[in-house]
């Protein structure tokens, strides 16, 4: 596997391994409509702009995960951090996490996830993440917010 910056025409394939990525999500809320699930390839053009996706390939250079970031005053805020379902679990998204921390080195790291998210908020926390916020969105939907310094 190797990790390498996205570039645009790599975008819709992103997109479409978001749509099929966060539906453990959904299903953790059994609720399609969830904001990952409705972007659109202009919001992910917008946030390759805005900052930097990474790409993880596997030996066939398909595309089996993905995170995004941009850097704002000294903090980096993470996001969609996304493996192919069936490469879960063999460390992808952890080498994405780090590589991602490599690109804005000597930085403070801020992400988030849902509280039900309990294996994201366990990958997190093992790579040094501490919790310093929650955020109630919904009735049943609670945020976690984890930061690195």
């Amino acid at each position: 596997m190797v990790i390498v910056k996205a570039e645009k025409e790599d975008l819709q394939k992103i997109l479409d391994l978001q749509y099929l990525a966060y539906q453990s999500e959904a299903r953790l809320f059994d609720n399609q409509d969830i904001p990952p699930l409705k972007q659109t390839l202009a919001d992910v053009e917008n946030e390759h702009q805005k900052g930097l996706i990474l790409k993880a390939l596997d030996e066939d250079k398909t595309i089996i995960g993905s995170v995004r970031a941009f850097c704002d005053n000294g903090t980096v805020y993470i996001g969609k951090l996304m493996v192919h379902p069936s490469k879960q679990g063999q460390g992808i998204g952890t080498q994405l996490l780090l590589a991602m921390e490599k690109q804005y080195p000597k930085q403070r790291y801020e992400l988030f996830t849902s509280t039900k998210s309990e294996k994201n908020i366990a990958l997190y926390r093992k790579l040094g993440y501490k919790i310093f916020d929650e955020e109630q969105v919904t009735e049943e939907l609670r945020f976690v917010y984890l930061e690195k310094v």
